[in-house]
């Protein structure tokens, strides 16, 4: 399993808290934000399931404070797991009025980052889902997600495409199982979300990326290009 998260701090290499994940290989980086609006716009676009937020900021054009967790109420209503990092202790209160389930201090000690690890693994619904139900008039098919490859939008139905063949068609848009679907589905074009477990290749020349040992080719579109970069960054960190 591995759980994604996003880092938003002034120092977009956030250095220190990529150093220490990096001893947690079931955890990958979605991404870094670097002010309160870029923060806000990933964690919508790339729907993390933790995100570590720095909220005393030395420079104060970035804005970044607990206000943008107070916004993202405003358009979701399911947030991401949230842990302050920050060297100082004074938000603490504020943080947990605010609703943050975490509070580390920085330079973050490895044994704490842990802890808070294990915490958020106990708690997110997310980690421990591994099944979909996909409604039919009458029926009820439950799928497991790992055998899902892809999905196609058809007007306002969605096909369900499995591992082993088989195409299942619900009756939700594409844009109900982008909101409801775990980490590792991306949405790479306005009529698919891929299984990003199933992907074996994406030339971005051709912008195609190929599924299911390249059995399957599907277009992404330039609107989604941040969510490619997502993908190539989980499965090969070591290429960016």
């Amino acid at each position: 399993m591995q759980y994604s998260y996003l880092i938003i701090d002034e120092d977009i290499s956030a250095k220190d808290t990529l150093a220490q994940l990096e001893g947690f290989p079931e955890y990958f980086c979605a991404g870094v934000a670097s002010s309160k609006d870029e923060a806000v716009n990933k964690i919508l676009e790339l729907q993390p399931l933790l995100v570590f937020l720095e909220v005393s900021p030395k420079n104060k054009k970035s804005q970044l404070s607990l206000s943008i967790i107070t916004e993202l109420h405003q358009y979701i209503d399911t947030l991401p797991y949230f842990v302050i990092t920050t060297s100082n202790t004074k938000f603490a209160y504020d943080a947990i009025k605010a609703g943050v389930s975490d509070y580390l201090l920085k330079p973050l000690n490895h044994f704490e980052l842990r802890k808070a690890l294990l915490r958020f693994e106990k708690t997110s619904p997310l980690a421990s889902r591994d099944t979909i139900c996909i409604k039919s008039y009458g029926d009820y098919q439950f799928i497991s997600l790992n055998d899902i490859v892809y999905l196609k939008a058809d007007n306002n139905t969605t096909d369900f495409y499995l591992q082993n063949g088989k195409k299942l068609t619900a009756y939700k848009t594409l844009k109900h199982y982008e909101a409801n679907l775990p980490f590792f589905f991306f949405r790479i074009h306005n009529s698919y979300i891929v299984n990003s477990n199933y992907i074996s290749r994406i030339n971005t020349g051709k912008a195609l990326c190929y599924l299911n040992n390249s059995d399957v080719s599907i277009s992404f579109s330039k609107t989604f290009k941040d969510n490619i970069d997502t993908i190539i960054r989980k499965i090969a960190p070591e290429n960016l």
